[in-house]
């Protein structure tokens, strides 16, 4: 069920700016993101310029009038009240000038110290019980031993260590923890350090929510907080900033797009960066919620750490990192295998999504296939992969799904690998 307005009305609210020297950034980023605007455009009124670059009328009026003043654009005539503009021949000379530095020509970016305000002030806050944590992962079995573990967890906000056997849902729990927010925060399209833009927002990872906001700063754009997962595919670029050669624009490492929100680091100890390496390099942002990035050319500044970040491994965490690093990550819950009882409960609550009729004894007779042949533990995965498997012969046979113990032995026979 989606919010109400006021439910997903942000801690943080700026109003927009309606005076250049209130901007927070440098006036020459704003003139060179006009000019680049409307070489693009060709032509553009001030009301199309404000909607484009984010900006109040006052200040996009501001802007005209130096440009005007320095002859870097001519007025084609009126709009009903409004001009109609294009640039001269030095504008677009100068535009082709600034296009060489930085092809940046989006909604104008906030200041860094705005953007720390802002991380700041919108920091979770999360209250919850065994019976609210329940509520958030009722699609998946889990005992009160573990709620009564991830609970307190969650309300610190800081970093959680999921690990244990693979199989047993340390993914699909991280996942769902973003379920306990009901809140929603304001990012900036882009932040400005040094005069250099950083692309912060990004539709593949954020979710925005459109309301009508207009008494609130359009630089900034209401989602939902955000959840950025990632696995082996992490390389030690991903958490930097990366500089793209062909536009002159950064891109905000992913702990900054994840910022208000949770960061979860899967496969832990199996990605191209080492497990040390990562580690070392998230000492102090862990310890004291602040990290340090820099520019291309040298120039460093620190960003809030504001990030609940859960590291998810079925490695042993004393091999993945020392003791001083450990100490800095304050939850660390095991993931253990299933009973008979959680597992017998899982493949009821398969089946009964795949109106799979079972019979008595079909639980029985799937835990005791799956604990030959050496294998020892029940995993939380086993019911919806020989599931699936079920459905494929079915489809292959073009008959309805079978549960029968002939059935069953086929399907465990093809999923688990003879030793």
């Amino acid at each position: 069920m989606t919010p109400a307005i006021g439910e997903i009305r942000p801690a943080f609210a700026p109003t927009a700016p309606e005076r250049l020297e209130d901007m927070g950034v440098p006036q020459s980023l704003l003139v060179d993101l006009l000019v680049r605007r409307l070489s693009l455009d060709g032509t553009n009124n001030l009301v199309g310029l404000s909607n484009s670059l984010k900006l109040s009328i006052p200040v996009v009026d501001q802007l005209f009038r130096i440009l005007r003043q320095q002859q870097l654009v001519e007025v084609k005539g009126m709009m009903g009240n409004d001009y109609s503009i294009s640039l001269s021949g030095a504008g677009r000379q100068l535009a082709t000038e600034r296009f060489q530095l930085c092809q940046y020509a989006g909604p104008a970016p906030v200041s860094l110290k705005d953007y720390h305000r802002a991380t700041k002030t919108q920091s979770a806050e999360v209250d919850v019980n065994r019976r609210l944590l329940r509520n958030a992962l009722s699609d998946l079995v889990v005992t009160d031993e573990l709620l009564d573990q991830l609970g307190p967890a969650v309300i610190s906000q800081t970093s959680i260590f999921l690990y244990g056997p693979t199989g047993n849902g340390k993914t699909s729990l991280a996942e769902r923890l973003l379920r306990l927010y009901h809140d929603a925060i304001l990012m900036p399209w882009s932040v400005e350090v040094d005069s250099q833009i950083i692309a912060l927002y990004d539709p593949v990872v954020h979710h925005r929510i459109d309301i009508d906001e207009s008494e609130i700063d359009p630089r900034w754009v209401l989602c939902r907080r955000p959840c950025i997962l990632v696995g082996g595919e992490l390389v030690p670029g991903m958490v930097e900033l990366r500089l793209d050669e062909a536009s002159g624009i950064y891109s905000a490492p992913l702990q900054m797009k994840a910022n208000n929100g949770i960061f979860i680091i899967d496969d832990f100890g199996r990605q191209l960066i080492s497990p040390r390496d990562l580690l070392n390099r998230w000492i102090v942002p862990l310890d004291r919620r602040v990290d340090y990035l820099s520019l291309r050319y040298g120039v460093k500044f620190q960003i809030p750490f504001e990030v609940m970040v859960v590291f998810a491994t079925n490695l042993d965490p004393n091999d993945l990192a020392d003791e001083a690093f450990l100490r800095r990550i304050h939850n660390k819950i095991y993931i253990e295998p299933v009973t008979s009882q959680v597992f017998d409960e899982i493949l009821r609550r398969v089946a009964t999504s795949r109106n799979i009729q079972l019979a008595p004894d079909t639980c029985e007779i799937l835990r005791k296939l799956c604990l030959t042949d050496g294998r020892t533990e029940l995993r939380a995965c086993y019911p919806t992969d020989i599931c699936n498997i079920l459905g494929s012969i079915s489809r292959y046979e073009k008959r309805p799904v079978s549960v029968s113990k002939s059935d069953i032995e086929r399907a465990v026979a093809l999923y688990f690998a003879k030793i």
